[in-house]
């Protein structure tokens, strides 16, 4: 056999093996079009997150969008277009309802931090106003460090820091700074 055809299959092997590189490299980078950050979050539209308890809703939790986030260090969900939660009695009245801006969901801790424009309104007129709130889901607790305001018919009460219960049947402000009857609010705007 002459050189002409030794060279000829040289050629070809390194021909194939130029493809087979070239095909592998294709292969990698297919791989590497989604990324663990790509899939990282799941997005969901129109949500509703109903919590039981003897087969008896308690609270039900609703918002536009609720983007899930996968990761292993910091799993969350949030409510990036705002989020309403409402606190049911046994025969399914709304006892109190909680909205807020945004809020994030850390299922592990089983909280719900609500932060940005937070109102929580019962069935008694009363209404908290704060700018954070965090729900403890295992206590039945909200609570915040933040400033807070209270509006009771006939009062109103602000100060930092509040306890309470979900349903606010039972609440306190920490450190309360202030307490003016609604009559005296109109004297004090004149």
């Amino acid at each position: 056999m002459d050189s002409t055809f030794y060279r000829k299959i040289g050629l070809l092997v390194a021909i194939a093996v130029f493809l087979a590189a070239c095909t592998e490299d294709k292969i990698k980078g297919a791989r590497q079009v989604f990324t663990e950050d790509d899939v990282a979050v799941e997005e969901a539209r129109g949500v509703e997150i109903l919590y039981s308890d003897s087969a008896i809703l308690r609270v039900r939790v609703t918002g536009p969008i609720l983007h899930n986030y996968l990761e292993r260090d910091d799993p969350r969900q949030e409510f990036p277009s705002g989020v309403k939660i409402e606190f049911m009695q046994s025969d399914l009245t709304v006892r109190s309802t909680l909205t807020a801006k945004n809020a994030i969901r850390k299922q592990e801790k089983g909280t719900i931090t609500a932060r940005d424009s937070v109102v929580m309104t019962t069935l008694k007129q009363e209404r908290l106003e704060t700018e954070e709130l965090i729900w403890d889901e295992k206590t039945a607790k909200v609570f915040t460090e933040k400033f807070v305001k209270v509006t009771k018919p006939g009062e109103v009460i602000y100060g930092y820091g509040l306890e309470a219960d979900q349903d606010f049947s039972y609440w306190k402000i920490k450190v309360p700074k202030g307490r003016i009857k609604v009559g005296q609010l109109n004297n004090i705007i004149e």
